[in-house]
């Protein structure tokens, strides 16, 4: 299945690397002042997530001379926030679309804060529509899951940490974090690989490695550091349908 290609032609945004503080900003004045909701934007970068993913699951089935979709053949791993909610959308399109995809979420599903905000409807909507998600609560249930029932994939989507993580990772999330970044298959990071610092560049006590990174209004800061490529690889960066009155302010100024 060959990725659509108008969210490779559709990359209007600040033209240059964005901070923590500016991605926030960014978000705040899409929603708060041009009132565009929040689970809008989800869904906008799911769609260019799903883009990504589809060309790369193309080029590791060229590569390893199988085709056609396979079930089970995307694995993804979502933590309960923002980030993971991106990747339950992607995993939403993904079924849709033939690729059915295996699913952990890093949470309780009854846990409230797993059921907040825009994340907590992209997960009620996912188990309506039937798509199985596996809770992994650390590193060891992941590494299991890997193992197990998400053996069979091509490609893992790392969904787990985004933008917000900016301290050193605690457990569970840094066994979560390592036992992703330890399976040996390629991984797309969605908007960055989780516990790299996306001001700094640098791990937050252990970080992903990927093979892509699909970045999402622009790329990230840190991503330009010394050794950050080795854990964000291709860094594609995709719109999520903010007016350019969101980005304006930090078009073609220096960081």
């Amino acid at each position: 299945m060959t990725a659509p290609r108008w969210w490779g032609r559709l990359a209007a945004g600040p033209g240059r690397p964005l901070t923590r503080a500016e991605v926030r900003e960014v978000d705040r004045r899409a929603i708060e002042d041009l009132g565009l909701p929040g689970l809008v934007l989800m869904e906008n970068a799911a769609l260019g997530l799903t883009a990504a993913t589809l060309e790369l699951l193309d080029q590791l089935r060229e590569e390893g001379g199988g085709a056609g979709p396979v079930d089970g053949e995307v694995a993804v791993v979502c933590g309960r926030g923002n980030n993971g909610g991106d990747g339950l959308a992607l995993a939403r399109h993904l079924a849709l679309l033939g690729v059915a995809p295996r699913v952990a979420l890093a949470a309780r599903r009854d846990d409230p804060a797993a059921r907040a905000g825009d994340a907590g409807v992209q997960l009620g909507v996912l188990e309506r529509a039937g798509v199985a998600i596996d809770e992994v609560l650390d590193g060891g249930a992941l590494a299991t899951w890997l193992a197990g029932p998400a053996a069979g994939a091509r490609l893992v989507v790392d969904a787990l940490f985004g933008t917000g993580l900016a301290g050193p990772l605690r457990e569970p999330g840094l066994g979560l974090v390592r036992a992703l970044d330890r399976d040996p298959r390629p991984k797309l990071a969605c908007d960055l690989p989780s516990g790299l610092d996306c001001d700094t560049g640098r791990p937050l006590g252990a970080a992903v490695r990927a093979r892509e990174t699909v970045s999402f209004v622009a790329a990230k800061v840190g991503f330009e550091a010394p050794g950050a490529a080795a854990y964000t690889g291709l860094v594609r960066v995709v719109p999520i349908g903010c007016p350019a009155a969101a980005w304006g302010h930090v078009a073609g100024e220096v960081t």
